[in-house]
This record gives structure tokens, C-alpha cells and sequence, in this order.
């Protein structure tokens, strides 16, 4: 569906890159509430499975709560309250420094591991739904990353 269509847009737009950031916009909503709907039955918000996915990448390292902040794709996120909320679900666990008491590690636990694989096989249910070529889907992303500089 043409992005004029999705948000009934009955006057052109002023340029094509304010056209292009509107529909930037618009389907990042839209994936963003596809995958609110595939996390539903596990719990979690978009964010918490990001950290999820963060620790993941570095298991079996654990990595402080400040590492998963600079690594999260939303930046506006409180990692401490996210991880603490992972927690109550174990999920992932806390680690005291021996060497520095004021550092806190935080790790995956063997129910996130598991909770995560399901959490992933659901999301890879979404991709078909794209109707993207693997060349398309690595056009967008390179065209993404000229946007972001």
C-alpha cells in the first residue's frame, strides 16, 4: 500500500524526502506494533527483548547495565528498570565485582536463553511478510544508513 494511501493523505507532499521520512516514520510504527503483538504472550516490551538480544550477542560475557544502555536501538530507555523487570522473570541474573562492589554485571540465565529462542522463532514468523528480496531488504538497509550519515 502506497504511504498516501496508509494515512489517507489526500495533498501531495512538499518533496519527495519529506514523503520518504513520513513513510520512514509511518512503517516503523507499523513494525514496531507487529512485534508488540508477537511479544504479548511472553510479557515483554520491545525493549526489554532488545536487551535480551544485546546480551545474547555477548553470552556467555556478562556486560554492565551502562554497555547495554550505549547498545540499545531505542536511547530514551531506562536499562536499569528494563533489566530489573527481566530479572522478576528470570531472565537474566545480577553479578557483583569482586573487585569493585559498585559494579554490577548482568548476564543471561538459562529460562532467558530458552525464552529468547522462542521470542526469535516468532519474530522470523513476521519476515515473510515483508515481501522483500534478500537484494531489497540490503538496499533499504544501505539506503537507511545513507539517510543516517
Amino acid at each position: 500500500m502506497k504511504i498516501e494511501e496508509a494515512i489517507k493523505q489526500t495533498k501531495g507532499f512538499r518533496s519527495p524526502i519529506e514523503k520518504a521520512l513520513v513513510n520512514i516514520s509511518f512503517t516503523s510504527s507499523w513494525v514496531h506494533g507487529n512485534h508488540h503483538e508477537l511479544l504479548k504472550p511472553y510479557g515483554i516490551s520491545i525493549q526489554q527483548y532488545n536487551i535480551l538480544r544485546i546480551l545474547k550477542g555477548q553470552y556467555p560475557k556478562k556486560v554492565t547495565v551502562k554497555f547495554l544502555a550505549s547498545r540499545m536501538i531505542d536511547k530514551s530507555s531506562n536499562a536499569s528498570r528494563l533489566v530489573d523487570k527481566l530479572l522478576a522473570k528470570d531472565f537474566v541474573e545480577r553479578h557483583q565485582c569482586s573487585n569493585d562492589r559498585r559494579r554490577v554485571d548482568i548476564g543471561l540465565t538459562k529460562v532467558g536463553i530458552e525464552a529468547l529462542e522462542q521470542m526469535n522463532a516468532s519474530m522470523d514468523s513476521l519476515m515473510p511478510s515483508f515481501d522483500l528480496t534478500e537484494e531489497e531488504a540490503n538496499t533499504l538497509s544501505d539506503l537507511l544508513d545513507k539517510l543516517r550519515g
